[in-house]
């Protein structure tokens, strides 16, 4: 278990299941090194002490629930939460539709996210993730907590695109850009700054520190 790097509230990260994500964003920092195929790294299972009253990032280096990470895998990872229900865990999947089979497993305290980059459909050359409307459309079957991500920012129909958020009425959305500088479409200043404007009307909008770039033109 590692000390995470500034997400909201989060202590801890956990990464059982390691390797290339399967959605293969263009984006990702972790494309840096060299992961090999997705397994279950048994020791860091079996040895783990999750504490208590933690807040744990459970999978921020590969997606726990992409549709080609193995169940009993998924199940093995839940299991290890659910002897630790003092924590509060937080799975972010892009895919969504593939994390509500898992409910039965989750552990008391959870909060439910995805990554919403723009309203718009994605290329495959960029992620091969489900679009964000079917991420966002599964969400919202979660009675959980709820949360949103949308980093990397990418250019966006502003009043599609916050629709589209407010109605998953989540706890709080983190916005940021794209730190790897990969060429992605992204929006202009104004146009962030009204999402920004508009999100705050319903929920905790926590910006990242690479956002600024974007901006500040």
């Amino acid at each position: 278990m590692y000390g995470a790097g500034g997400g909201p509230a989060v202590t801890h990260t956990w990464n059982c299941v390691r390797g290339k994500c399967p959605h293969d964003c263009s984006y990702c920092y972790m494309r840096r090194y060299r992961l090999g195929t997705p397994r279950l790294v048994q020791a860091e299972l079996l040895k783990t002490d999750l504490g208590e009253n933690n807040f744990i990032f459970v999978g921020s280096s590969t997606d726990l629930f992409a549709s080609a990470i193995q169940d009993d895998w998924i199940k093995s990872v839940l299991e290890k939460c659910q002897k630790h229900p003092k924590n509060t865990y937080l799975f972010q999947s892009k895919n969504p539709e593939n994390m509500l089979r898992f409910t039965a497993y989750f552990p008391p305290k959870v909060i439910i996210g995805t990554t919403l980059e723009t309203n718009r459909p994605v290329p495959k050359e960029i992620s091969k993730a489900p679009d964000p409307a079917v991420r966002a459309r599964y969400l919202n079957h979660f009675t959980q907590t709820r949360m949103v991500s949308i980093e990397p920012i990418m250019d966006f129909d502003l009043k599609p695109f916050s629709d589209m958020i407010k109605r998953l009425l989540p706890d709080f959305v983190s916005i940021g850009a794209d730190s790897q500088r990969s060429g992605l479409p992204e929006p202009d200043p104004d146009k962030v700054k009204a999402l920004i404007l508009e999100l705050n009307k319903i929920t905790n909008v926590k910006l990242k520190s690479n956002l600024g770039r974007l901006l500040n033109g």
